[in-house]
This record gives structure tokens, C-alpha cells and sequence, in this order.
């Protein structure tokens, strides 16, 4: 049942800082995948500045990376379909989030998912039976502090990414990330399953090239998450 009390001001504000602190320890494991995502603009044959407006456009971090890598190596409608294909996922995402985005005005139901994003998915779910106006302040204040970061460490990894030391292994840094949703998936099965082979698949095909073990592990997760939506047991 939707909480039927309109919040006050206080409320809200309390709400946005909770957004504030929940979302800080899910947006860390994002930041070696933007230098990742930075390094990879580099050395990529799209220019800098294209690659860079991948961040406030596109906003998926794991599709960008495919569409950068394969900008050059395959076709574009191979890059664009391989980055729609990880993208996959979030069809379930929307259609988990439909009924709560319909109590939201107009204005918001168009801005609204093009932040739906793995990490506020996993945090804003948790809100879905608060008043609308609590919905929608905490999901716009994780939605727009991730959006601003995302894009301010893909710059920092595009323009300093020449001095990460290779030994750091950033190539794992998507696996990586996924894995941090694992932590607030406890409770949603089908969403726990979906995040660990995901992310497990990542790590065993990392060495593919030209990043397919992205796309590879983004197609095992949502098979995964599918099937283990559909049992009864989910």
C-alpha cells in the first residue's frame, strides 16, 4: 500500500541526504569503470570530445564502453546493437517501475528513466510504497548525483587516464561494479542472481576481445534474472 500522508518540507529534506549517503557507497566501484570508460575514448578512433558526450547522453556505463570499443572495428549498427543488447536489462527495470511512475506528473515520466540506471533501480525500489513527492525526490536526487559524477570521472579518466598504472587492472572495473549491487539485491532474488552471474561471467570472459565479455555477461544476467523471475519460488 502507497503511503497516503503527504511528506512536509523537513521530511523531504530528509530524505534527499538518506539519497545522498546511500548512493556514495554504489557510485565508488563506478569510478575505475569511468576511467576505463576514459582510457577507452582514447584509444578509441572516435574523437575525444564525441566520446565524451557519451556520458550526459547515453548514461549507461557498460553500453557506452561497448559502443566506444567497437566504434572502428565493426560495423556501426554492430556497436549500436551491442550496446542495445546490454542494455537489455532494462526493460525489466521499467516494467517493475511503470505502476510507480504512473502516480508521477507528466514532466517527471519523461525525465524519470533516463536516469533508471543498475544503481537506482537497486536503491529507489525500496521507496515505491512512499508518497509520490518521497519517490520522486529520492529517486532525483541519486538519479542526478550519479548522472553529474558518471560524467565528471569519464573526463577526469579521458583526460589523465594516461597516468593510471597498467597494474591496476581496470579491465575489471565493470565486473566490479556489478558486484557492488549484489550487496542491496539480498532480498530481491531474481535481481541477486541476475547481479552474480553477471558479474561472474564477466570476470571469466574478461579476456575477450574488444570487451565482448561485457556483452556476454550482461546477456548471462538477464537470462538469469529472467528464469529466476519466472520461478514460483523467485
Amino acid at each position: 500500500m502507497i503511503d497516503a500522508a503527504p511528506p512536509d518540507s523537513a521530511e523531504l529534506r530528509r530524505v534527499q541526504r538518506l539519497a545522498v549517503t546511500e548512493i556514495i557507497p554504489l557510485f565508488i566501484p563506478a569510478i575505475p569503470f569511468g576511467f576505463v570508460l576514459g582510457l577507452a575514448i582514447v584509444e578509441s578512433p572516435m574523437p575525444d570530445g564525441i566520446g565524451l558526450l557519451t556520458s550526459p547522453v547515453i548514461f549507461a556505463g557498460a553500453a557506452q564502453l561497448a559502443l566506444v570499443t567497437l566504434v572502428g572495428t565493426a560495423s556501426v549498427w554492430a556497436a549500436i546493437a551491442a550496446a542495445l543488447v546490454i542494455n537489455s536489462r532494462h526493460i525489466m527495470y521499467s516494467a517493475a517501475m511503470a505502476p510507480v511512475f504512473a502516480a508521477q506528473p507528466r514532466w517527471f515520466r519523461r525525465l524519470g528513466p533516463f536516469m533508471l540506471i543498475d544503481q537506482v533501480f537497486a536503491l529507489s525500489t525500496q521507496y515505491v510504497d512512499r508518497h509520490p513527492d518521497v519517490f520522486r525526490r529520492y529517486y532525483l536526487t541519486t538519479g542526478l548525483l550519479f548522472y553529474s559524477g558518471w560524467s565528471v570521472v569519464t573526463a577526469i579518466g579521458l583526460y589523465f587516464g594516461s597516468f593510471i598504472p597498467a597494474s591496476w587492472q581496470l579491465g575489471y572495473a565493470p565486473a566490479v561494479m556489478f558486484l557492488g549491487l549484489v550487496v542491496l539485491s539480498i532480498d530481491r532474488r531474481p535481481a541477486l542472481i541476475a547481479a552474480v552471474v553477471g558479474a561472474s561471467v564477466c570476470f571469466a570472459t574478461i579476456a575477450l576481445p574488444n570487451r565482448a565479455g561485457l556483452i556476454v555477461g550482461a546477456l548471462c544476467g538477464v537470462i538469469a534474472g529472467f528464469l529466476a523471475d519466472r520461478d514460483p519460488v523467485a
